[in-house]
């Protein structure tokens, strides 16, 4: 009876450390999220105008899409979890992090987003003569 006592404890303890482990781990999953502003310069954004940041923002964005495509391409291939980690996940948690400070300094500025220029509409040429009455009524 000592010996079940003894596998049932091992098994016990097998379970806790398990479960520990599992928990240690699955706090790693969400800190990239709070990680991420460790890799960037906090005073980076700090003299830049709403143009600047503007531009910026969009770069990041940009750069921040084309990693997160790279990632997913990355992990459709065998090993490709490992490759993906390996070769694109420090540079993608970087810039999140400078696409975060970006972000603070566009709010703390007050910035806003320029409006898409309206695109004039299409002048005569010079040369050209207006259409006629009779063209266009013909219409």
């Amino acid at each position: 009876m000592s010996a079940l006592i003894q596998y049932r404890l091992r098994a016990c303890c097998m379970a806790v450390a398990l479960v520990a482990a599992g928990l240690a781990l699955s706090g790693c999953a969400g800190m990239s999220e709070t990680v991420a502003p460790a890799f960037a310069d906090p005073a980076k954004y700090e003299l830049y105008e709403c143009k600047q940041l503007e531009s910026e923002r969009k770069t990041l964005a940009t750069r921040t899409a084309d990693l997160q495509r790279l990632m997913d391409k990355a992990q459709t291939g065998t090993g490709g979890a490992v490759v993906s980690e390996l070769a694109y996940r420090n540079e993608y948690i970087s810039v999140r992090g400078q696409a975060q400070l970006a972000e603070d300094a566009w709010r703390r500025n007050k910035c806003r987003e320029t409006p898409p220029e309206a695109t004039p509409a299409a002048a005569p040429a010079p040369g050209a003569k207006p259409a006629s009455k009779s063209a266009r009524s013909v219409r």
